[in-house]
């Protein structure tokens, strides 16, 4: 009788242990089920893949993202590809080993960042693109495994510029173009829309075009190369403002009365409107840019919204010396 009661005790044991195994295993199962489906993980762990730490806008951007990262009691991984394309290569590798929640990369080179954004999208790790664009595709529309690109409107730009010009020379005049260094896409897509709108302005030629890689140095050299073959040169818009900045001085050398445009809203920008070595600029906001980047991604991950799929953008406006206070130096 005790060995029969003992046997009814053990079946009954094996069976609640059987259940209990079950709903252990069903429980499982629906975290996994909830963990796939967008549920956050318990801390949000994101790596910003950056140009490099060398330059103050990409600082900017980091320094954004950062921001957002700690408003939202999330982790910030940032990797330095100190302007290397093949170390950006690796640093994406990196931050798939790790198996980082989301990815913000600032691509070096639209074409071989198309093949890291791959290599996340295979790693089932969603990537966003901050200040350029990845892959030859059209600027309008994000590479399609992309969750989304955050950059300054590429179209806005050229025209903002052309609109400071017509406002520096109401009657036209001649006007040269100081280009970034070659192979970005920049020199083509910030100048596209300065120049028709200056052609159907009327009165406006532009007589040169010259490379000055970004820097102030070069942007010197090239104006002053310029002003020697056109001295009587009325504007020049240069594509950031460290190559306006360089470019003031070649104006001031030869005391030419040309104006400068400036592009970015760089502390050494403003100061120029501010001093009126530089007539106007187009006012980019970086830790803005990379805030919202972050914000957008982590929405994403954990399901507060679905990826844009989109070019998103910020407002970028004019300013001279009558609104210079509207562009507070983000870098």
């Amino acid at each position: 009788m005790a060995r029969t009661r003992l046997a009814v005790q053990l079946g009954i044991a094996g069976v609640a242990i059987g259940a209990l195994a079950a709903c252990s295993t069903a429980n499982s199962s629906t975290t996994s089920s909830a963990t796939s489906a967008g549920k956050a993980p318990k801390q949000v762990v994101i790596g910003l893949s950056n140009q490099t730490m060398a330059v103050t806008f990409p600082v900017g951007l980091a320094k954004g993202a950062q921001q957002e990262a700690d408003k939202l009691g999330a982790k910030l991984v940032v990797l330095d590809s100190k302007g290397d394309v093949q170390k950006q290569g690796s640093d994406i590798q990196d931050l798939i080993a790790q198996k980082v929640n989301g990815i913000l990369i600032v691509p070096n080179s639209p074409g071989p960042a198309q093949a890291m954004v791959d290599g996340a999208a295979a790693a089932g790790i969603p990537i966003a693109s901050v200040h350029g664009t990845v892959g030859t595709g059209p600027t309008t529309v994000p590479y399609d495994k992309l969750a989304f690109t955050i950059n300054e409107s590429a179209d806005a730009v050229g025209h903002e510029e052309a609109s400071l010009a017509k406002q520096a020379l109401p009657s036209g005049g001649k006007v040269a173009i100081i280009t970034g260094a070659s192979g970005f896409l920049e020199n083509t897509t910030w100048t596209a829309g300065f120049k028709s709108d200056l052609a159907s302005a009327g009165g406006f030629s532009i007589v040169a075009t010259q490379p000055g890689d970004w820097t102030a140095e070069k942007g010197q050299a090239a104006c002053q190369g310029i002003l020697s073959a056109h001295p009587d040169v009325n504007l020049f818009y240069a594509l950031s403002d460290d190559m306006a900045a360089g470019c003031a001085k070649a104006v001031s050398a030869v005391q030419s009365h040309a104006k400068i445009l400036g592009n970015g809203g760089a502390k050494l920008g403003i100061s120029g409107i501010q001093d009126g070595s530089i007539y106007g600029d187009v006012c980019f906001k970086p830790v803005d840019e990379g805030a919202k980047a972050f914000d957008t991604l982590y929405a994403q991950i954990t399901g507060k919204a679905a990826a844009p799929k989109s070019v998103l953008s910020y407002d970028i406006p004019t300013v001279t010396k009558a609104n210079v206070d509207q562009c507070v130096p983000q870098w």
